[in-house]
């Protein structure tokens, strides 16, 4: 008896050839199902790739999303320490040019 899935028996009508029931097959009849079978295995196998192409798409699309963020992130952090580093520059500049105007202190040093 030979068995048919819904998938094979579609492509069989298509090709517009109906297989008998009945084992043996002759071997043009052997060669149109194993044809159809291959037909089927290729769909799968394209569908399957097409799958794995839009996972691998959607995973690089994710990573690029976090990293921009992380990007984002980051710059706003530079900028704050930017404005933090600018701070403390003036605020150093302020205290050498007030040292530096200070009349130099002698001191006496007692070793005994």
């Amino acid at each position: 008896q030979l068995q048919l899935t819904e998938e094979e028996k579609r492509l069989l009508a298509q090709e517009g050839v109906t297989l008998p029931a009945d084992l043996p097959l002759t071997q043009a009849e052997e060669r149109l199902l194993k044809k159809v079978r291959r037909k089927i295995r290729n769909k799968q196998s394209a569908q399957d790739s097409r799958r794995r192409k839009k996972e691998y798409l959607d995973g690089l699309e994710s990573r690029a999303a976090a990293c921009s963020a992380l990007n984002q992130e980051l710059r706003k952090k530079v900028q704050e320490l930017e404005k933090s580093n600018g701070s403390l520059l003036r605020q150093l500049q302020a205290l050498i040019k007030e040292t530096s105007t200070k009349p130099a202190q002698t001191g006496t040093c007692v070793l005994v």
